[in-house]
């Protein structure tokens, strides 16, 4: 029979030999014991490593993970019947003339005035109205074609609305609050592919950040049912105050 190795007094003791039931108390190990050995540094390396993933990702997303907070919690207090401002918009309407050589197309039009306005907003969708005979009184008239489209931008928006044939175009210049810029950036809102991919990634770390926090309470909490009662519960929660 093996003796067991003893630690001289005042010697320091391993946190593997500390953690080690069979160790602290001096007992050589079979091959049950080691393989429980094993399993326990697996599920303690898993767990470090959850801790590592859970940690770098919340250090990304931390900043931009504040700004979609506040964010979201003025875009759901929108409108009733828990509304919150988020400031008074500044709006400045004018004529604008066409150059000599009109714009052909509604995307043509909105080039110039992007170039004119030195504004390099998006262009949003177009609606585009084909003329059309209507009646006025016992006439009947043809009422010219019209495009109406807006520039969007994260601190303002231009409305535009053209009748073909005129020699100016109508502008509706909207200028947003600090709040009403943050929202517009939640939506991305006039802004480039970089800002679309940089969300895309906070996206995605919100979605790891959910996945490994699950994972790490389920390695670390004993109680995995009441777990699971309470990410069903939330999720039914969700769906049922949702369609209310």
């Amino acid at each position: 029979m093996r003796e067991p190795v003893l630690e001289p007094p005042g010697a320091e003791v391993s946190d593997d030999v500390r953690l080690d039931p069979l160790r602290r108390a001096g007992r050589p190990l079979d091959a049950a014991d080691l393989a429980a050995r094993r399993q326990r540094s697996r599920r303690a390396n898993f767990i470090k490593w959850l801790r590592k993933v859970h940690g770098w990702v919340g250090l990304w997303g931390a900043a931009l993970g504040l700004l979609f907070g506040v964010t979201g919690f003025l875009l759901n207090h929108r409108a009733g019947p828990l509304h919150i401002s988020s400031g008074t918009p500044q709006v400045t309407q004018m004529q604008l003339a066409l150059p000599a050589e009109r714009p052909a197309t509604p995307e043509a039009l909105a080039q110039w005035l992007q170039r004119e306005l030195k504004f390099d907003g998006k262009p949003g969708k177009i609606r585009r109205e084909r003329a059309h005979p209507v009646a006025w009184g016992e006439r009947s008239v043809v009422q010219p074609e019209s495009w109406q489209f807006a520039l969007m931008g994260p601190r303002q928006s231009v409305a535009v609305e053209y009748w073909v044939g005129n020699g100016t175009v109508a502008v509706r210049r909207t200028e947003g609050a600090f709040f009403a810029t943050l929202n517009n950036l939640h939506r991305g809102v006039g802004m480039g592919i970089g800002w679309v991919l940089l969300m895309d990634t906070i996206a995605g770390s919100l979605i790891l950040l959910s996945l490994t926090g699950v994972l790490l309470w389920t390695e670390l909490n004993r109680r995995r049912t009441v777990g699971v009662a309470l990410v069903t519960g939330s999720v039914a929660a969700a769906f049922a105050l949702g369609l209310l």
